[in-house]
């Protein structure tokens, strides 16, 4: 069969990973220092709270500057992703993330923390937005949400180890928070050198006038996979004009993240401090949140099984409603079982709804503007995420279930706003 005329279309052709394995791992590991960093704070806050004697309102702050910070990184970085290539802002996003997160573990007075916290942040923020528009463009068509999600994987895989991690170091240290962070710190600086030699994005060269250099990258793309791994078939197209509609899925997504991020950070990061305001020892409260962990790696798993059968669309819905009634049972039901096993769930529908919301995202932008759409609206979106101490925590003053049925409320108001996006598996993007 000859191949078709176009590299992307040849590239969407492919029905096999096109590319070495370990590129997964290395564009992975975004999503494990992300997660990683996002999840330690969470365990750590009680005793940095205890170390500066803080307040909490110190403390909230401390969560929302490194909110904030993300909101930062996946702006500047999106706009460095999209003009000067992916590999370049992955490695400034990895060596922004280091030097923060060292800066906050050594940190002497809780300024320094905060300062450190929000440098982190804008780390973070780089690398899932350019990392998942980055995945988005490597992977054929047949591959865009399993791919986004087996990279995703790596990631969660920090949900199941940190709270082991940090019972060990938190119950045996002193100064177990800081070796906590500084854990994170030091596997960002081992993966900096292999993100110098990722390969340059097909779709990204094409939209920057190199069609040459395109062709050759899909030319070695198809060597790879060999005859038997192209497939005949032609990809379903985005309809004209669709993809172009930037401002539209702009602000739709934006409202999508920002009410997913609510939910999101607020389950990742204030269930220590939820439930050792119920008088809950810390030790107690992380050994009734460790099994959740173990959550969103199976989520992960199942979304890299079911992510090209089901569209997209539909198991992101389902997940998030699941999601809000999971939140309202543990809100009403707070024993430590319940805990242990509707967290369980509640983690896996982050681990299952995260990457594939990531992949659809991207999916519904160009690829001359594919970072900046996921950076402003995953960036931004981040306000959602910096405002839920805000938003969780009074409510949850006033009662443990008010607390959680706040949070299950938005994660319905989410849901809607996903069934306003398109069908994407399987089409061809730009």
């Amino acid at each position: 069969m000859p191949p078709a005329a176009d590299p992307i279309s040849r590239l969407d052709a492919i029905t096999r990973w096109p590319y070495e394995r370990k590129l997964l791992v290395i564009v992975g590991a975004a999503w494990f220092f992300a997660y990683f960093d996002i999840v330690n704070i969470g365990y750590a806050l009680p005793a940095i709270t205890q170390q500066f004697g803080a307040r909490g309102a110190v403390i909230a702050l401390v969560v929302t500057l490194s909110l904030l910070g993300c909101i930062v990184g996946a702006l500047v970085d999106g706009v460095l992703a999209d003009r000067h290539g992916r590999r370049v802002a992955l490695v400034l996003s990895v060596a922004t993330y280091s030097i923060g997160t060292i800066m906050a573990a050594c940190a002497p007075d809780i300024t320094v923390l905060a300062v450190g916290r929000f440098i982190t942040g804008i780390g973070i923020g780089a690398e899932i937005a350019v990392a998942s528009a980055y995945i988005a463009e490597l992977a054929p068509a047949g591959m865009r949400g399993r791919a986004t999600s087996m990279t995703a994987l790596c990631g969660y895989a920090a949900f199941a180890l940190i709270p082991f991690v940090a019972l060990f170091l938190l119950s045996n240290f002193e100064a177990g928070w800081r070796i906590l962070l500084l854990i994170g710190a030091l596997g960002a600086l081992v993966v900096l050198p292999f993100r110098t030699r990722l390969p340059a994005s097909p779709r990204w060269m094409i939209a920057q006038g190199r069609p040459d250099e395109a062709e050759a990258a899909v030319a070695a793309c198809e060597a790879r996979v060999g005859p038997e791994g192209i497939s005949t078939a032609t990809p379903s197209p985005v309809a004209p004009g669709e993809a172009r509609d930037f401002r539209r899925y702009l602000a739709l997504f934006l409202g999508i993240w920002f009410l997913y991020l609510i939910v999101d950070d607020a389950w990742l990061t204030l269930p220590t401090t939820l439930l050792t305001d119920r008088g809950m020892s810390v030790t107690a409260s992380i050994a009734a949140l460790s099994p959740t962990g173990l959550g969103c790696v199976a989520g992960a798993v199942l979304a890299i099984k079911f992510g090209e059968r089901v569209e997209r669309k539909f198991l992101i819905i389902g997940a998030l409603f699941v999601w809000a009634v999971v939140l309202a049972v543990i809100g009403v039901f707070p024993a430590l079982w319940v805990i242990a096993v509707f967290g369980f769930v509640s983690s896996m529908v982050v681990g299952f709804a995260g990457p594939l919301l990531y992949a659809y995202t991207g999916e519904h932008f160009e690829s001359q503007n594919r970072a900046r759409g996921i950076s402003i609206t995953n960036g931004i979106g981040h306000v959602g995420g910096a405002l839920c101490p805000y938003i969780v925590l009074p409510a949850a003053a006033v009662s443990f279930a008010l607390g959680f049925a706040v949070m299950a409320a938005i994660a319905v108001a989410a849901t809607v706003l996903v069934a306003l996006g398109r069908r994407m598996n399987g089409r061809r993007i730009a």
